[in-house]
């Protein structure tokens, strides 16, 4: 398959990309976020942000999927140590007041 060019058009000012003279114009290292390769090269800022996106998501996953972990092993531990009282089959009365919504 053929390797597609980018075009060098800025977004921000309608012309041709100035590369080093603009300030968006930065170097990103890192590890690419879906093939694991590392990535060390210029570009514009806007460029990088469909791809930074992917990397940010891809960590938020991970945390996500980390806490999810942690409340699970605390729930499993403290289970034995905390009694679970089931909850009234009958509704509760306040004050005289019936609750039941049925």
């Amino acid at each position: 398959m053929a390797k597609l060019k980018q075009g060098d058009l800025c977004p921000l000012i309608g012309e041709s990309c100035r590369q080093l003279e603009c300030t968006w114009y930065t170097k990103v290292s890192g590890v690419h976020p879906q093939t694991g390769e590392p990535v060390e090269e210029y570009g514009c800022a806007v460029a990088w942000i469909p791809f930074l996106q992917m990397d940010n998501t891809m960590h938020v996953n991970q945390a996500g999927a980390a806490i999810e972990s942690l409340r699970n092993e605390t729930v499993e531990r403290l289970s034995p140590t905390i009694p679970i009282k089931p909850l009234p089959t009958q509704p509760i009365k306040i004050n005289g007041t019936d609750f039941n919504n049925s």
